[in-house]
């Protein structure tokens, strides 16, 4: 395996939204309630994510299998529920103003810029198949068919481990743990 931590993760660009994390975990006030009301969008979250990177090869291949059949962004899809879920635990008037903010940024700035580059490289990559399948696989909203021309391609560990989702699932178990301790400690 990997090493979960990636490097990338840890450059000052990121540092402003991890010192906001920080402020909105200090002005906090999770609930039993709060965590079990954020905690399915969490699961669901990681789930996806999970079953997204044992599916994914990057760039090289175009991901028509797995969670890619249903929803072309199984990542985002993924990340946008974890926050929504993390949002959400930290109970009251910061959950409301967190997930208002993790909408407006994800929706706003976030997405629509990953969707342009995302798409103009894969279809630079993949042309005519890929064009197919972006006009029959909405961005974020799963469809209830898999998309017909899917692959038959099974998630594997290796590519789980090769998209170094580890991290991810180690960083939500983090935070889990954390609001934990936090609820618990102001209960």
């Amino acid at each position: 395996m990997r090493n979960p931590i990636r490097p990338k993760n840890l450059k000052a660009r990121f540092w402003p939204a991890y010192a906001l994390g920080a402020l909105a975990l200090w002005l906090s006030t999770p609930t039993r309630a709060s965590l079990l009301a954020g905690l399915p969008f969490v699961v669901f979250g990681i789930v996806v994510r999970t079953w997204g990177a044992g599916h994914l090869v990057k760039t090289d291949e175009l991901a028509c299998s797995g969670p890619y059949a249903f929803v072309r962004h199984p990542f985002y899809l993924g990340t946008l529920s974890i926050g929504v879920g993390f949002a959400a635990m930290l109970g009251g008037p910061v959950a409301i103003a967190s997930i208002a903010l993790l909408l407006g940024w994800f929706f706003g700035f976030y997405f629509p810029r990953k969707e342009r580059s995302e798409a103009a490289r894969l279809s630079a990559r993949h042309g005519e198949p890929f064009e197919r399948y972006r006009s029959a696989v909405p961005a974020l909203w799963p469809q209830r068919r898999p998309y017909a021309q899917r692959s038959s391609a099974r998630w594997s560990l290796a590519r789980y481990d090769d998209n170094n989702e580890l991290g991810t699932l180690l960083a939500c178990c983090a935070g889990l743990l954390i609001l934990g301790v936090v609820a618990h400690a102001r209960g």
